[in-house]
């Protein structure tokens, strides 16, 4: 019987209060994807809600894409409800104000000037087919770069998954230097050794993974590169399979995270029409094992000092690198995150377009 399947009853379980408390903010400083590129055409605004906050996303009369605030200063109306893109700029349906990209009120009929008023929002970056938004309270210091599988013809369009768990999105991230869940949740034959290495925002954890696919022997190296706390990149590479897997994790508001996955698989360079089979296997065996995670996530606590075997170093060296997305105080400051600093809060900082 599939592991995954001992887990069913989860969702009936009643939810212990503790699996809301944790000691470190809800939204930790830095880059997180919020939409596909393809999901936000030209004259059309998405409603989004990720931080704590409803928020609009449309595209400026340049095509570049703006993120902001989704209710009219004037009045409190919503503008992803009703409200439509009027040459670069999104009107409001109650009384018609008009907000550009940067936020500014450009014009409020029957005023005899323009407020000087703003919608708040989030400076904005678009590559690699994603729209990414800052939050913080500062300008951003640093990027996420380009993922160059996400505009090749050698990876295959991705398969696009996404589900939501309450937990910390700090945990979703730590879930990838687990070591010993490899072997419960993935079929690994035994805990994942990996190599940890760090620089500023960014990090890195390489390694490799062995196990039976379908009947099939798969060892692959494993290299995954995180971009600050919302963005990573998962590389698996094979004679059998090779698979780029984009993980975009953000907060949704202070008890809830979203995880999306755009899983790339490469094109096989002889038989490229093997790619749709290769896409439904992997599609049947890795989404299954996401979702045996979010079960689990569910329901979990926050153990600000685990209990740690000898072999289990991950976790306790990304909480280290992870804290320094947080706001200057006793968590960031001790460099152990591992140690209790109140309960959790909900980021509320807003940014300026760019």
């Amino acid at each position: 019987m599939p592991l995954r399947r001992r887990h069913d009853n989860l969702a009936a379980l009643p939810r212990d209060p503790r699996a809301d408390v944790y000691p470190m903010p809800a939204v930790p400083y830095g880059w997180y994807a919020v939409l596909r590129s393809v999901e936000l055409r030209p004259g059309e605004i998405v409603s989004l809600h990720y931080f704590g906050r409803a928020l609009i996303a449309f595209r400026g009369a340049d095509g570049r894409p703006a993120v902001r605030d989704a209710h009219c200063p004037h009045y409190g109306a919503h503008l992803g409800t009703g409200g439509k893109v009027v040459e670069g700029t999104v009107e409001c349906p109650f009384h018609g104000w008009r907000f550009g990209p940067d936020g500014r009120c450009v014009l409020a009929p029957f005023a005899p000037r323009t407020p000087k008023v703003s919608l708040g929002g989030f400076a904005v970056r678009e590559h690699s087919g994603l729209i990414f938004v800052h939050s913080g309270p500062d300008e951003p210091s640093w990027e996420v770069p380009e993922i160059p599988e996400a505009g090749t013809r050698q990876f295959a369009q991705p398969i696009d998954d996404t589900c939501r768990a309450r937990i910390h999105v700090q945990e979703m991230r730590e879930n990838i230097v687990d070591e010993s869940h490899f072997h419960f949740i993935h079929g690994q034959s035994e805990p994942l050794v990996q190599e940890w290495r760090s620089n500023g925002p960014f990090a890195e954890a390489r390694g490799r993974i062995s196990r039976r696919i379908l009947g099939w022997d798969i060892d692959n190296t494993f290299d995954a590169f995180m971009y600050g706390p919302g963005v990573m990149v998962v590389r698996t590479h094979g004679s059998a399979l090779s698979v780029t897997a984009v993980a975009l994790t953000t907060p949704v508001d202070d008890r809830t995270s979203e995880m999306r996955m755009l899983y790339y698989i490469r094109k096989p360079a002889r038989l490229p029409f093997l790619t749709p089979a290769l896409k439904l296997a992997f599609r049947a065996v890795a989404l299954g094992e996401v979702r045996e995670e979010v079960r689990i996530w569910d329901h979990k606590v926050h153990q600000p000092r685990p209990v740690l075997l000898p072999h289990a170093k991950g976790i306790k060296a990304l909480r280290r690198w992870y804290a320094q997305f947080y706001p200057p105080g006793p968590l960031a400051q001790s460099g152990d995150p591992t140690s209790p600093a109140g309960t959790r809060s909900n980021d509320r900082t807003s940014g300026d377009q760019g």
